[in-house]
């Protein structure tokens, strides 16, 4: 059995070894590629979580609870002006008392519906047979990041990670593309659901409102919004460096407006939108677009889902996606050769990752020597879990404060680039002390009371136990200790 190729597969292709799987791993390439072919796990863990529609549907539950809360007081406002200073002020504070109270059962719903999505996402992460596939999903889901620290996403990144990516994440890159464009958690949290062509029918009653009224501003006439086509080159497919414009991203805006999602409005009177994805036609702006050298005839929600399957089939997204590919599962730095192969297959087979997969599987380069990353605090929390096999029974609130402490908290890296992938960023003297805080925390739920700790790292990380952290483990004054210098040695910190 060759050891170092079964840790890579392991622990750079993997989640991290479980107790039993690296003795038991007989031919790595082979374990990777049967994961292709058996797809994402977890379909029983996500099965019984709300759709991005059911979140919808309560945050427009929510807004008309606060309308109909606020239109029920008609006439308060006049009342607090009238009313002495003191009075005023008390009925204002029980007004807003009684608000809080009304809304309280929806805001402790989202808060119980965020610990199950996370609940089911680590409980796949700990329990997957196939933890290529789940590091694939992580890996595209942080390329597309959607950050909950902006309000009006925070309810859907959990979900557009189970609708958009999860199912795509062996298929064709151009698909997941189109699913997570479409996706409301994108569309919200770049701003294209109010994005408005200042020629289109809405667009230009817009302006006709504006000029009633004497204000004849061309920016508030229309609304079009950038971040989205923007986003959607520079980082989604393309790169920075892809060849494009800034008249490339406006042309590119205009073909996206109209992409929207169903407003609270749409929920009224019982009724249920058919979509959480709704294109309004009379936001979309008219006319064909010219995008990096290419003409896209007019032709409303198509013409934006013509442009994104030519920025996918794109050369340069071929390359940038595939160095980002390479940078995450082999070094920091991967070798030119190996990119390039692997944007040859992109290209070859039609934007099919799985294809691109295999192909860095096959490759020598991925296997050599040098090809090494340092774990993330996300990497390092679960190889940990998967090695103490914990069960977090469904209270994973532990778990993601490590993760918050450490740099990475779930679903939040405040930037639509996603958390860097980049070693070094996450190698300092406080990022390193925070680690054996995290490590010491750790320790204290492995849940193998038979185990014997020496065993357990020689279990999990064969060869790579180096004879100082045996030698600290042997004299540890107790389990949890010796358990704790397994979690904080270097072995376990890089993905070799």
């Amino acid at each position: 059995m060759d050891t170092k190729a079964a840790i890579s597969a392991l622990n750079r292709f993997g989640l991290g070894a479980r107790p039993g799987e690296l003795a038991g791993l007989r031919d790595p390439r082979g374990w990777l590629n049967a994961q292709l072919a058996r797809g994402p796990d977890g379909a029983d863990a996500f099965s019984g979580l709300p759709s991005s529609l059911d979140y919808l549907r309560a945050e427009a539950s929510l807004q008309r609870t606060r309308r109909e809360f606020k239109r029920g007081n008609g006439g308060g406002r006049r009342h607090f002006l009238l009313a002495p200073a003191r009075a005023a002020k008390a009925a204002v504070d029980a007004n807003a008392a009684a608000l809080k109270h009304a809304l309280g059962p929806f805001r402790q719903d989202f808060r119980k519906d965020l610990m199950a999505e996370a609940s089911a996402r680590l409980r796949v992460a700990t329990t997957t047979d196939t933890p290529f596939v789940e590091r694939l999903v992580y890996f595209w889901s942080n390329h597309f990041a959607v950050s909950v620290d902006k309000n009006v996403a925070r309810m859907l990144a959990a979900p557009m990670e189970r609708e958009a990516i999860r199912p795509n994440v062996t298929g064709k890159f151009s698909d997941m593309l189109l699913a997570v464009e479409t996706h409301p958690a994108m569309l919200l949290y770049l701003d294209n659901a109010r994005s408005v062509g200042p020629d289109s029918p809405l667009g230009r009653r817009l302006r006709r409102r504006l000029a009633l009224h004497g204000d004849m501003d061309e920016g508030k006439a229309g609304g079009l919004n950038e971040n989205l086509g923007r986003e959607a080159m520079e980082l989604h497919t393309v790169g920075v460096n892809g060849g494009y414009t800034q008249a490339d991203v406006t042309e590119f805006s205009r073909a996206l407006t109209g992409w929207s999602l169903p407003f609270p409005r749409d929920f009224a009177n019982g009724r249920k939108p058919p979509s959480a994805f709704v294109f309004r036609a009379n936001a979309h702006e008219p006319g064909p677009r010219h995008v990096m050298g290419t003409s896209f005839a007019a032709g409303g929600f198509g013409q934006g889902k013509a442009i994104l399957e030519f920025l996918a089939h794109h050369p340069a997204a071929a390359r940038h996606l595939s160095l980002l590919l390479a940078r995450h599962f082999v070094s920091d730095h991967p070798p030119p050769s190996l990119v390039d192969r692997m944007a040859r297959s992109y290209l070859e087979h039609g934007t099919d990752l799985t294809a691109v997969y295999r192909t860095m599987i096959e490759s020598p380069e991925a296997w050599s020597a040098d090809a090494r990353k340092f774990r993330t605090p996300q990497d390092f929390v679960i190889a940990s879990l998967r090695a103490a096999q914990v069960d977090l029974d469904g209270k994973p609130q532990a778990a993601l404060a490590l993760m918050a402490r450490l740099g990475e908290p779930l679903f939040d890296p405040r930037s639509p680039a996603g958390f860097t992938d980049d070693s070094a960023d996450w190698i300092d003297p406080d990022a390193l002390w925070k680690r054996v805080q995290a490590a010491e925390a750790l320790a204290e739920r492995v849940a193998l009371p038979e185990a014997r700790p020496l065993a357990l790292a020689r279990d999990i990380l064969g060869p790579l136990l180096d004879p100082d952290t045996m030698q600290a483990i042997r004299r540890a004054e107790s389990k949890r200790q010796a358990y704790a210098t397994m979690f904080a040695c270097p072995a376990f910190q890089w993905r070799v």
